[in-house]
């Protein structure tokens, strides 16, 4: 699931380079961190936070289909 959403991260962004996703393992879930560089935030967060809400979707049912509780965290 890293893998993915790096994937989808680098394609919307102007410095993939600056891409990073982070997997910290909570309980029964996985929480994946994602950091951009700043200019691009506004890019991954879309208007109205559209594009974040349909990349935490994509994962959320990614984790369903191997049972596992999947979060994504934007991070500055």
């Amino acid at each position: 699931m890293k893998d993915l959403l790096l994937y989808i991260a680098r394609n919307l962004v102007e410095h993939p380079d600056a891409v990073s996703v982070t997997e910290v393992q909570r309980e029964q879930e996985l929480t994946l961190e994602l950091r951009v560089a700043p200019d691009d935030m506004g890019k991954v967060i879309g208007r109205q936070g559209r594009i974040a809400r349909e990349i935490r979707k994509l994962l959320y049912a990614c984790g369903q289909r191997s049972g596992t509780r999947v979060s994504v965290d934007i991070v500055d």
